[in-house]
């Protein structure tokens, strides 16, 4: 009778570890993607106008990106591992309240909790991977990661309106939490635990300024647009009391032993800084790529919501093919040669983008999806290998918090872009016959101003040397 192959335990650890963070990475941006379909529902059932429907996903992003950092940081002090478990747990209780809430405020609520376990998973996942993976394998399996990314972003706008249209929109949440405790089940398996910096002690202060900052620029980015017009100043303050919390943060970091936010990492790590610089360009020139072609479908195309959603999907599928190619290519290749390629395909696409007018072909648009999806496969997974294998083992936490914070900024600028190019071509009036005109050339217009940081993209990322660290197996 043959034998079962055995499963040497550290087989074992790399099998659990890439099980869980990819589920744990699917989790977050299915969530968000998904909700985004439900919130007219979630509007009519709950009685929010625009501005709290608004609160609904912009409470997830602020507290996603503010708690990233500092649980990034305290991953590397107390365990990666532990704080994972934590997030899981944090993130499935909150995924449950919401879909029980009967009122803005519980939602919201919920909604701000679900950033902070989000935020813990965010922090650890590419962290986790990094430890448990020789540098040799490491592209490869970043890019399952990076494809679990996309695949949720694409399954979430198809998934989340199937489920809201027969099932409403706490179905939506329901499938998190059944899909969260898998992973915890599958989670609770891992039994090492992975410090990087034990001896170290937590920035307190250092974190409060950070989030502080942090989250009085994003919202004075996301505000902007609605007060282009003048009615308020409160943006303006919002930003620039953040600068000025951003400065005291700085010099705060330079002068303690253990820094929240280590200045010295970018300053005497320049392949660090760059790659970094290269992902928060990249999110913020295509992340409000699916938004502005959303409406351009619906409103001048005049297509359904699920045709629309359809079209829209062929960018994020051929993504989630390619990354782990892209990932594994990048182990043989210098990543950030491959990323350069990625973005540089990118910048030709939305430049092909500005173009557009009323009367271009869908299957134009559906060929730029394409080029885009090859250039985001061929430009995520090897940026986030180049990234990784800047720093030594023991920042991997932090290193992996800075590049989620770097894709949330970014994510978070583009829509803001978008948003405030649009006010100022169409104003605040609903799209009609009558401006769509106004909003065609305020896309185009927008779609330059993305393809300009693209390029510019390429030189930061072509400008990263080809040393790696050693940080072993």
């Amino acid at each position: 009778m043959k034998e079962r192959p055995t499963v040497t335990p550290q087989r074992e650890v790399k099998i659990v570890a890439l099980l869980t963070t990819t589920s744990a990475s699917f989790l977050t941006p299915f969530i968000s993607s998904a909700t985004n379909i439900a919130l007219p529902n979630i509007g009519l059932e709950l009685g929010l106008d625009t501005v709290m429907l608004g609160w609904v996903q912009t409470s997830f992003l602020l507290t996603t990106a503010v708690f990233l950092l500092p649980f990034g940081k305290v991953a590397d002090i107390v365990g990666r591992k532990k704080i994972f478990l934590v997030g899981l747990i944090v993130y499935t209780t909150s995924s449950l309240l919401a879909s029980i809430a009967d009122s803005a405020l519980v939602l919201i609520v919920s909604r701000i909790f679900q950033g902070i376990g989000g935020a813990m998973l965010a922090a650890t996942s590419v962290a986790i991977l990094s430890s448990v993976f020789p540098p040799q394998d490491r592209g490869k399996v970043l890019g399952i990661n990076v494809a679990s990314v996309y695949t949720s972003i694409a399954l979430g706008p198809f998934l989340g309106g199937i489920l809201t249209q027969h099932f409403g929109w706490r179905s939506i949440f329901y499938m998190n939490v059944f899909v969260a405790l898998l992973t915890l089940m599958i989670a609770l398996r891992l039994r090492q635990e992975w410090k990087g910096t034990p001896e170290e002690r937590f920035d307190i202060l250092g974190s409060l300024l950070y989030g502080i900052s942090l989250a009085t620029i994003m919202w004075g980015t996301l505000s902007f647009s609605s007060y282009s017009g003048g009615y308020s100043r409160l943006p303006f303050y919002a930003i620039l009391i953040g600068t000025f919390t951003m400065a005291c943060l700085v010099v705060w970091e330079g002068r303690i032993k253990y820094p929240v936010f280590d200045i010295r990492l970018f300053i005497n790590n320049l392949n660090f800084s760059l790659s970094n610089i290269s992902a928060l360009i990249n999110y913020a020139a295509t992340y409000a790529l699916s938004f502005l072609l959303s409406i351009y479908l619906q409103i001048v195309k005049g297509l359904t919501p699920q045709v629309a959603g359809t079209i829209l999907v062929a960018q994020p599928i051929l993504q989630a093919l390619l990354s782990p190619m892209a990932g594994w290519l990048s182990d043989r290749i210098e990543p950030g040669k491959v990323a350069s390629v990625g973005i540089a395909l990118n910048a030709i696409g939305l430049f092909v983008l500005s173009t557009i007018n009323a009367d271009t072909e869908i299957m134009s648009i559906v060929a730029i999806l394409v080029l885009m999806g090859i250039g985001f496969a061929l430009f995520s997974s090897p940026n986030t290998n180049a990234i990784m294998s800047s720093v030594e083992r023991g920042l991997f936490g932090v290193a992996s918090a800075i590049l989620s914070t770097m894709r949330t900024l970014g994510q978070t600028f583009s829509i803001a872009l978008a948003t405030l190019v649009l006010s100022i071509f169409v104003g605040s009036d609903i799209l009609k016959t009558s401006n769509l005109g106004d909003f065609i050339s305020g896309m185009r217009f927008a779609f330059l101003i993305f393809a300009v940081l693209c390029v510019i993209g390429v030189f930061t990322s072509l400008s990263r040397s080809k040393k790696r660290i050693k940080t072993g197996v």
